[in-house]
Parts: C-alpha cells; structure tokens; sequence
C-alpha cells in the first residue's frame, strides 16, 4: 500500500496531468483519506493512492467482474473502489485481520453503499483461503473473477499459491508493492523484505499459471491473469 499522490517513477509535472484526468476520490473516499491520516498516523502509509484506487474500480469493471477477494483491508479505500467496480450481483470477500482498522472500513462500506456487497473476514489470510474450496462435488465453488493483494509482503507467495485454484480463467490478479519504493533493484542482503519482494517478482514472472507483467503504478502493481 501506498499513501503517495503520485507515482515516483513520473516527473510531477507527468504524475500531475494522469492524476487530473483520472477519476477524483468523491466525498466518501476523501472523508476516507482524512479519517485514515487522523486516526492511525504512521501506518496511513499503507492506503493505496487515489490514483491507484482508480485504477482498481476500472480494472474491475474491464474484467466484468462479480466475485472478488482482497486480502489486506486496512480502512477499506481499496475495497471500496473494488466493490464499486463489480458488475451487478457481485460480491468482495476481504481478509484481514485488524479489527481497529476494519471497523474505520466498515463505515466508509455504509458510507459509500457497498456495505452489503462486502463479507469482511477477520482471521490470518491464510486461514480464510483454506476454507474456500473449488474441489467439493457437493458445494460447487463459485470461482473469482479478481484478486487484490495488499498485505504481509511475507506472505505473498503462499497467497498467490492459494488463490490460484480459486480463480476463474481469464480472471485478473493485482498485487501491491511490487517496484518497494525502486529498492528492488538494490541488493538486498540486509533488507528480508526487499529479498521477499526480488523473489516473489521472479517466481509470479515465472510462474505458468499466469502471464504477468508490473506496472509503475504508485508503489508498483503487478497485474496477472489467469491461464
């Protein structure tokens, strides 16, 4: 998650022209903003940027898609551009595992109408996915059309790992933080963050299940589809 206005990797003057003409946060989402900088100060860092929550409502829309799962919630910024995208009958399935933090998302959801769109999930990530299944003959697994994950930066992989099964072909995988601030291109020997980031990157780059690619966007997003 990022909280910058602007991608670094653009000139200011660059960054300042998309942003103008990409979709500008609505009173709810600026309300969000505010509310998130006030209550939890440092960790504000981690809200996705207005731009990036833009591009999330249209990527959710390109796909069409009706089941989502997020994992890494945080105050719901992202979650709310999620679920604003989906295509009528759709639901979000967030995983986190912060009560404080949710209960600030679960009031910009009201705010913002999406409430009864969103099964909010609190319990280690991990936890939830063992609990979905696409395997029962006798429960037929409705398979999700978009994955958004803004979490741990540890536990990426066992994520990705996880989601693959339940996704439908064709359907769509965003991961945050993938560029960590340009520091994917430094050694990493005494940054395990960095590392985990470098190997995740090489691993999705060759992982057969999707084709992939990383886009400069806020703090890097990878986008994968599913084969």
């Amino acid at each position: 998650m990022s909280s910058k206005s602007r991608p670094q990797w653009l000139s200011p003057d660059m960054a300042a022209y998309i942003s103008a003409r990409a979709p500008q946060p609505d009173p709810v989402l600026a309300a969000l903003i505010e509310r998130t900088r006030e209550e939890t100060g440092g960790a504000a860092t981690m809200q996705v940027s207005a731009y990036q929550g833009s591009v999330l409502t249209v990527l959710t829309r390109a796909v069409g898609a009706r089941r989502a799962l997020e994992i890494g919630t945080f105050t719901g910024y992202s979650s709310t551009c999620i679920a604003r995208g989906l295509a009528d009958g759709g639901s979000l399935v967030c995983c986190d595992v912060s009560e404080e933090y949710t209960a600030i998302a679960r009031d910009a959801w009201s705010a913002a109408g999406v409430a009864d769109l969103i099964d909010l999930r609190i319990a280690p990530a991990i936890e939830t996915l063992a609990t979905l299944s696409a395997d029962d003959p006798f429960d037929p697994f409705d398979p999700f059309d978009l994955v958004f994950i803004d979490a741990d930066k540890g536990g990426y992989q066992s994520y990705v790992d996880a989601v693959a099964p339940l996704m439908r072909p064709g359907g769509l995988l965003l991961v945050d933080n993938t560029l960590w601030s340009g520091r994917v291109l430094e050694a990493a020997d005494d940054d395990e963050t960095t590392a985990v980031i470098q190997q995740f990157n090489d691993r999705l780059t060759a992982d057969d299940r999707f084709d992939s690619v990383i886009l400069p966007i806020s703090d890097g997003m990878t986008m994968a589809v599913r084969r």
